[in-house]
């Protein structure tokens, strides 16, 4: 998929297409230094991760003022969605190196988000209207420490792929989660999980 092949799939303006078009060169640059994105989505990056990611922000809601994206690593999702017009990003990256990439990324396109180089447990248990994460871990990792920024109104958007419904089963031991699933419009074998209530249950 091209450039412009995503971009239109996107709905984006010429201006938010240099911001992306400044941060895939960004990435492509560091991505030897840092194993950031696969070897074998190199030559597919629009796809795989631009618009993989950009169409999660169809599902922010438009109110979103703080959105906090667990383990952002290559800034996938986070600051894609940052570049596409989100407020209040937050990226969350634990390695230093990751870190400086992020910040050299965000200045690259034109925006600032806040970068947090630390773990998300690390982070004030504060709420979040959105929860992100992609490719960070399996949903029974992934949801305890997501449901640290989560209360009434949070809404969590995971990208999943063929594990989901194995993932689902898991994670069910412990937590009840109230979630719809949405299809992926990259891979017909992967959708968005969309998580607006979960609890954890002990007894279970």
């Amino acid at each position: 998929m091209t450039a412009d092949e995503a971009c239109a799939r996107l709905g984006v303006s010429g201006e938010t297409r240099e911001r992306l078009e400044a941060y895939v060169a960004t990435l492509l640059d560091w991505r030897s230094r840092l194993n950031l994105i696969g070897p074998g989505s190199e030559g597919d990056v629009w796809r795989r991760h631009i618009l993989d990611c950009g169409q999660i922000a169809r599902f922010v809601p438009p109110g979103c003022r703080r959105l906090v994206d667990i383990g952002s690593g290559a800034g996938l999702p986070g600051l894609v969605l940052a570049i596409l017009g989100v407020r209040g990003v937050e990226l969350v990256e634990s390695d230093g190196k990751k870190a400086a990439f992020l910040h050299a990324a965000a200045g690259a396109a034109g925006v600032a988000p806040t970068i947090h180089a630390r773990r998300a447990e690390a982070l004030p248990a504060e709420p979040a209207h959105v929860v992100t994460a992609r490719a960070v871990a399996p949903l029974d990792r992934l949801v305890p420490v997501a449901a640290r920024f989560m209360a009434e109104g949070s809404l969590a958007i995971f990208p999943k792929g063929a594990s989901a419904e194995d993932e689902l089963r898991a994670v069910a031991h412990e937590w009840h989660l109230w979630y719809t699933r949405r299809p992926s419009v990259t891979d017909p074998r992967s959708s968005l999980l969309l998580i607006d209530r979960l609890y954890y249950d002990d007894r279970l």
